[in-house]
């Protein structure tokens, strides 16, 4: 499945324009022949956006993810983006997967959340694999610094995901997980990982890009530089299930010397 990947900050602050931003990006990516759109963590809204998180939060089904559902069957393409989560009085750092009819297949809610700032703002999400079926894969959610935790993309592998989407506000100075975390996370679990970043300043914050999409031989399929950017690579259910045969690492496994992980 070709998968796009929306490096770009957008319009922090702005829904508006940040819905238009990701019609222009998914009119792109369809004309090249993708599946998928992966948009960055918090792209609805912006991420530095101080008490405006509160305030600018939608439900799941709210009347963004309506206007996501339009674009992706208007042009055509699943659509993931991050956004801000209100559920009753509780708000969440959020992303969500819309299929190309406009289904919506999947909400998942960051479970590790990073710094003061995302502490203030936002409550942990308690379910750490969620999944769904797109273009013949499995497709799982993660959020920016979940995929730190090697339990939990471990977690992802052994429940079966074969594409880790994983909207992010990467930034200065920890952008070594883009450019070798990342793929080794690609490589230890056997599965392509989608990791798409916010970009430029934003706040006290300076976003690294560097979005990538990782396969399972640990090699970046595509790589985008520190500017904003479109870019496509293909997951490959063929080199998946040859790269899955060849590497032995989830049959190796011995779970009954782990139990001191929890």
């Amino acid at each position: 499945m070709r998968t796009a990947l929306l490096q770009s900050s957008g319009r922090p602050g702005s829904v508006a324009e940040n819905l238009q931003v990701l019609d222009e990006a998914a009119g792109r990516a369809a004309a090249a022949g993708a599946g998928l759109l992966v948009a960055p963590e918090m792209f609805l809204t912006g991420y530095a956006i101080g008490d405006g998180v509160g305030r600018l939060a939608e439900p799941a089904d709210g009347d963004s993810a309506a206007a996501v559902a339009g674009t992706a069957s208007r042009h055509g393409l699943a659509i993931a983006y991050g956004y801000p989560e209100r559920s009753g009085d509780t708000v969440f750092n959020s992303a969500q997967l819309i299929a190309a009819d406009g289904t919506r297949l999947a909400n998942y809610r960051k479970t590790h959340l990073f710094g003061g700032f995302e502490r203030d703002q936002f409550t942990p999400g308690g379910q750490p694999v969620v999944q769904a079926e797109l273009n013949g894969l499995t497709v799982g959610l993660m959020i920016c610094y979940d995929v730190e935790f090697p339990e939990n993309v471990r977690a992802h592998a052994l429940a079966g995901t074969d594409l880790l989407l994983v909207p992010t506000a990467q930034m200065h100075p920890f952008q070594f997980v883009a450019e070798s975390v990342v793929p080794v996370r690609a490589f230890e679990n056997q599965m392509y990982v989608a990791y798409v970043n916010r970009v430029g300043q934003e706040g006290e914050f300076e976003f690294v890009g560097l979005s990538t999409l990782a396969g399972p031989d640990g090699v970046a399929r595509t790589r985008a530089g520190r500017a904003e950017e479109l870019v496509l690579a293909d997951a490959d259910p063929a080199l998946l299930a040859a790269s899955r045969a060849a590497n032995p690492y989830l049959a190796d496994r011995r779970p009954g010397l782990y139990g001191s992980l929890v």
